[in-house]
């Protein structure tokens, strides 16, 4: 059974999940989405997953032009893993009805838990509970495999009723501002122009003006300009300066520039 696992990383959460998912997979391919440079998106697959972080709890502007951008196939078996700090919210059932308008079904939705990388609201938890939460998520990434395997119908995973209302209308009125969410980014003077951040960036949103980063409003929100820099020189408004930095330990800077690198 061949398949291909399509995958966004911003901070190398998602990208560590597709990988751990490979291995339990026979035949799997590995294909970094920010990647793609084709209009059409073309596989012979004969199941296609896909594994994203959840964005402002929902599906990322990227995945959906993705999906638009996938050829169809009702034949293939389409499953998807959202990757999120433990509010999958209705992400998967919005992925679900997406799936639904190109006459394709979302045969199989999971929600993996995983480490924030979202600064603004915290830094880095405590190694120990990252671990934590790796163990957990590889556990969760067996019984994935098994599911995919048997190529088991089941209803996409959710979060309780109450925060699948409530912050799916916060995803409703965020997502139409989010490209433009980059306003929020600057450098300090501890930036030495590497140009990390420029080539790392999953949408090419960020170009290099007088020796600094200079954002285009294409944001995606992924927080992989900040979390890598190699000298914490970028930050989002006036409170990240002194939080702690948040990648995951098994993925490298190469990996993630490979990750964006476009064909």
């Amino acid at each position: 059974m061949n398949t291909d696992i399509y995958f966004f990383t911003g901070t190398g959460n998602s990208f560590w999940i597709a990988k751990k998912l490979s291995e339990k997979l026979e035949n799997a391919n590995l294909i970094s989405i920010a990647s793609l440079d084709q209009e059409s998106i073309h596989t012979s697959s004969e199941v296609v997953g896909l594994v994203f972080p959840v964005h402002i709890w929902g599906v990322p502007k990227l995945i959906i032009d993705f999906v638009n951008r996938l050829d169809t196939n009702s034949a293939r078996y389409y499953f998807a893993l959202a990757v999120n700090a433990g509010q999958v919210a209705a992400t998967l059932i919005q992925l679900k009805k997406l799936f639904l308008t190109k006459g394709l079904n979302l045969d199989s939705g999971f929600s993996i838990d995983m480490p924030s990388n979202y600064i603004p609201w915290g830094g880095a938890i405590a190694e120990g509970k990252q671990q934590i939460k790796f163990n957990t998520a590889l556990e969760k990434v067996n019984h994935v495999a098994k599911c995919v395997k048997a190529r088991k119908i089941m209803p996409p995973e959710k979060g309780p009723f109450w925060q699948n209302i409530l912050f799916s209308f916060f995803y409703r009125k965020s997502f139409p501002h989010i490209e433009k969410m980059d306003k929020s980014f600057w450098a300090d003077d501890n930036c030495t122009s590497c140009r990390i951040c420029e080539k790392i960036c999953p949408v090419q949103n960020i170009v290099m003006k007088d020796g600094k980063p200079a954002w285009q409003n294409r944001c995606e929100q992924c927080f992989a300009c900040l979390q890598w820099c190699p000298e914490e020189a970028i930050q989002h408004s006036k409170n990240t300066k002194k939080k702690k930095r948040y990648h995951h330990p098994d993925i490298s800077i190469n990996d993630m520039l490979n990750c964006a690198s476009h064909k």
